[in-house]
């Protein structure tokens, strides 16, 4: 099973009222996959998951499947805090047809390392979809121990893990621990070179919304052996990278794909508020020195 090498974690576009903007969403789909993405990851947690009802996110989901047909995989993330609700959600997703689930740890909740076991291999027996992990501790609290990976690994549709732990080491210990075949992606877009070097997969992306030709050249050029291509795309595209995360994920990102008039507005739902004049500023001189405006 492989879903390419990058994939982007789609934004949720709003209206400036704060609706879905279905027709941006569509847009925005179609624009992805003619600039490198493999893979489109629908309702992950960049889509502001938690502030969408039920009802949005099973017509946004529709509406990639619409737009993209068969140009992309589409896999969509349907995890929660509470196993029953992830393996409902898990189930209703699998039925309109697409190709994966990624499955975040649960959060807040913390759980043992053997309740991040249970909790998975409830929901991967729920479904026959494969299913990606994700382990994002600065987001949920709880980090899913390389040993937990590698358990996890060894049920036949769990096929990879999103890493955003940020800790190469650990990434190292989980590559040692897993399959070759076992699907290693980074979650941070500034650490999709070293973590290839330790035999990663690829990328989900954020980054990829406004670059994802010039990350696809990246990846493309380390697994083609030209390692001082890959690092020069690398380093050309690292201030851009961190400047995205100046603030809480999706907020610096809108900006910039509404800078770029990717979509009409930079509008995120609360809790989460726009950038700051400073964070703006921030983003705008990493744009412009990538001549994205």
């Amino acid at each position: 099973m492989t879903f390419g090498r990058v994939m982007t974690a789609m934004i949720t576009p709003f209206t400036a009222a704060g609706e879905v903007d279905y027709e941006e969403v569509k847009k925005l789909a179609v624009h992805l996959v003619e600039h490198g993405n493999d893979s489109l990851v629908v309702c992950g947690t960049t889509a502001e998951t938690p502030t969408l009802t039920h009802e949005e996110k099973i017509k946004i989901v529709q509406t990639v499947q619409a737009a993209v047909g068969d140009k992309a995989k589409i896999i969509v993330g349907t995890g929660t805090n509470n196993t029953k609700t992830t393996i409902e959600a898990s189930q209703e997703m699998a039925a309109l047809g697409i190709d994966g689930l990624l499955i975040v740890a649960p959060y807040y909740n913390k759980p043992s390392q053997e309740g991040l076991y249970q909790h998975f291999k409830a929901v991967a027996e729920s479904v026959e979809l494969p299913i990606i992990l994700y382990n994002i501790p600065g987001r949920c609290g709880i980090n899913m121990e390389p040993a937990t990976i590698a358990r996890l690994a060894e049920i036949k549709n769990i096929v990879g893990v999103k890493e955003a732990s940020g800790n190469l080491e650990q990434m190292s210990k989980v590559r040692k621990l897993t399959a070759p075949e076992f699907l290693l992606y980074s979650g941070d877009d500034s650490l999709t070179m070293p973590l290839l070097s330790i035999g990663g997969a690829g990328i989900i992306s954020v980054a990829a919304h406004a670059v994802g030709d010039e990350m696809k050249a990246m990846v493309d050029a380390y697994f083609a052996g030209k390692v001082a291509e890959a690092t020069a795309i690398h380093l050309k595209l690292y201030d851009f990278m961190k400047a995205i995360f100046v603030t809480s994920n999706p907020v610096p990102i809108k900006y910039v794909l509404s800078e770029m008039g990717i979509i009409s507005n930079a509008t995120v739902r609360l809790p989460l508020v726009e950038a700051s004049e400073n964070e703006k500023a921030v983003v705008k001189k990493a744009m412009e020195e990538l001549k994205l405006i």
